[in-house]
């Protein structure tokens, strides 16, 4: 201050508050306020007038304190405005919080400004937020609930403020927080509650890399952020969960559109199947009917051509089942499987499609059985010709032409003739009974798709099949065996003739090729192959040996057991070595470039034969019992 000043405050009528007035409009800082009492006292001035300076000291810098604060109120209630206007206008969390610290850090004059929420499934707080943060450390910590100042804090949802944060002992101090704290160089701490109600949502900091004491008014001014803060921070979350909730609401709608989808498409294939029985439509229209509602294609199958793990279990359970990207609906009609509706290709079937397609397998089951109905009169029909051509003699071979040609048949055709009978065991008369009709069904049902004829007969079927170009009679009579066993679920023998090539041409040739066929259906069981299909070509001579009772394994038991028993026992092959022995007119030569070993070898083996044997065994009477022997042995086993 001048020395003018200092006389201006000397002189008469003049005020000790002229110095300071003019201070107080230049708006100068607290340390000048002294200068003119030091001034006063240097120039030796009167006590009554420093005391008068000094009076209007204090009052100039008590105005000067006051003109301050309501400076620092204006701003801080402008930046609150300013703050609350802002938050209304954001709608994104993120935008949310990070407008709160920048604002927070930008009125406390602070180095650094950081938010914690709760986390309610961790049972903690975590580092949400930060603005002037340069620690990665601090930017990941997570506060348990009473942990440094922030967990106390989100404990007691009380403010706390620490000049420095190390020598306070007031928190619980962890090797975490603290290495955090450190990294950031962090020293002086103010922290307030976020509050929605009476629940803390979080924590709101303010805070120094040096040390400093945050005034009530600093403290005050936070915490009314905090409290815009929450509301902004609520006011995010709800609308978060508006528009969650429509889009909830949005899926909702998209599945009741997809449900009234679901219920006109199943409306929709309710008439058709409806229209469907009404008019007479077969299977094949059922399946087309399904296809055109469920957007695929939709199959009927018979049920050998169906995958049998899925189509059993669907019989099972009675419901569709899916098998790969398909699905399998089995028709059944009384226990007997009558095929199956296959899906192709789609995976993705709704219940309500699987409960179409399983709608659609009984439609399938109903025509099925409406049309067996139908049939049966036919297959009654087909059963009548084919005893004529098994019983009668004098048939006429022109009306026996004519009857076939009504039913479908060709009697000018190649046909064989096929044995077919159950070999389960049935529990008692009445399951037994049932097991043959199913087969005389199945084998009707076969006929009348290959165009032949099928009977009831000896306790077992016979069926009279046409033989195709390039098929032999064996490959028939397995595949029916295989065919019958699927459709009545119990092993069925079949037993074949050698192709009949003149049916109405000799009287005999039907009920020949029949005995034929029965007396290969009586080898296969004494062979102990139940369940198989053979021809009379695959047993050559034997064919004609192996009708009756005959024991076949004692038979071989007998004759070369001590040969297979000692093979089973030591591994040789001491049976391989006779079959090629006998195959190469039991020259021991030929035998050896036959199993490809030395000829020691070959009469090694030999000898070992003959002491299990006997020294007559090369003799032509027990050579031939040899040989049958090995014969049935090698067709005991199945191919």
């Amino acid at each position: 201050m001048s020395r003018d000043h200092v006389q201006s405050a000397q002189r008469p009528g003049t005020g000790a508050e002229a110095p300071f007035l003019e201070l107080l409009a230049r708006g100068a800082s607290a340390d000048a306020y002294e200068q003119p009492v030091l001034l006063a006292r240097a120039e030796g001035l009167p006590p009554e007038r420093i005391r008068a300076l000094e009076q209007a000291k204090r009052l100039a810098l008590h105005v000067r304190a006051e003109m301050e604060g309501r400076r620092r109120r204006e701003a801080e209630l402008s930046a609150l405005f300013e703050t609350a206007h802002d938050l209304a206008g954001l709608r994104d969390l993120d935008a949310v919080l990070q407008a709160i610290v920048q604002r927070a850090r930008s009125l406390l004059s602070t180095d650094i400004a950081y938010l914690t929420l709760h986390d309610e499934a961790a049972g903690d707080t975590y580092m949400r937020v930060t603005e002037g943060s340069v620690a990665a450390r601090f930017q990941q910590l997570r506060l348990g609930m009473g942990e440094g100042l922030g967990g106390l804090v989100a404990q007691t949802a009380r403010p706390y403020v620490t000049p420095d944060y190390f020598e306070d002992d007031r928190f619980q101090h962890t090797w975490t927080i603290d290495t955090g704290v450190r990294d950031e160089g962090l020293v002086a701490i103010l922290g307030v509650p976020l509050m929605i109600g009476a629940q803390v949502i979080g924590v709101l900091f303010a805070a120094d890399r040096r040390a400093r004491v945050f005034e009530r008014e600093e403290i005050a001014l936070l915490g009314s952020f905090a409290a815009l803060a929450a509301a902004a921070i609520d006011t995010a979350n709800l609308l978060t969960e508006t528009r969650s909730a429509l889009d909830r609401l949005a899926r909702a709608n998209e599945i009741i559109r997809d449900r009234s989808a679901v219920i006109e498409r199943a409306s929709d294939v309710h008439d058709r199947l409806a229209e469907l029985v009404l008019r007479g439509g077969g299977v094949h229209d059922v399946a087309a009917a399904v296809s055109q509602v469920l957007d695929g294609t939709v199959e009927f199958t018979e049920a050998d051509a169906a995958p049998a793990a899925p189509l059993e279990a669907s019989r099972a359970e009675g419901h569709a089942v899916r098998h790969g990207d398909d699905w399998i609906a089995a028709v059944t009609a009384g226990g007997e499987l009558l095929g199956a509706l296959v899906v192709r290709g789609h995976p993705g079937l709704d219940p309500v499609d699987q409960r179409t397609l399983e709608r659609a397998a009984m439609v399938t089951s109903l025509l099925l059985l409406a049309r067996r109905s139908a049939v049966e009169a036919e297959q009654r029909v087909r059963g009548e010709l084919l005893d004529d051509l098994l019983d009668a003699r004098d048939r006429d071979p022109r009306v026996l032409r004519e009857r076939a040609a009504r039913l479908h048949a060709d009697l000018d055709a190649t046909h064989v003739v096929l044995a077919a009978r159950l070999d389960g065991a049935a529990a008692d008369a009445d399951q037994e009974a049932a097991a043959r009709r199913r087969l005389w069904s199945a084998a009707s049902h076969l006929a009348a798709t290959r165009h032949g004829l099928a009977a009831a007969r000896d306790g077992g079927t016979v069926l009279l099949l046409p033989l195709e170009a390039g098929d032999t009679a064996t490959d028939l009579a397995r595949r029916t065996a295989r065919h019958l066993g699927t459709a009545v679920h119990e092993p069925v023998t079949v037993g074949a003739s050698a192709p009949v090539e003149d049916l109405t041409g000799d009287p005999d040739a039907v009920a020949a090729a029949y005995a034929e066929g029965q007396r290969c259906l009586d080898a296969l069981r004494l062979l102990g192959r139940a369940g198989d299909g053979a021809a009379a070509e695959d047993f050559g001579f034997l064919g004609l040996l192996l009708a009756g009772d005959r024991d076949i394994a004692a038979y071989v038991e007998r004759t070369i057991g001590e040969v297979v028993a000692y093979d089973e026992r030591r591994g040789t092959d001491l049976v391989r070595t006779l079959d090629a022995y006998f195959a190469c007119g039991m020259s021991p030569a030929r035998t050896k470039d036959e199993l490809h070993v030395h000829v020691n070898t070959v009469a090694q083996r030999l000898e070992r034969v003959g002491r299990l044997l006997g020294d007559d065994w090369q003799s032509p009477a027990r050579a031939l019992e040899i040989q049958l022997a090995l014969r049935l042995h090698r067709l005991s086993s199945r191919p």
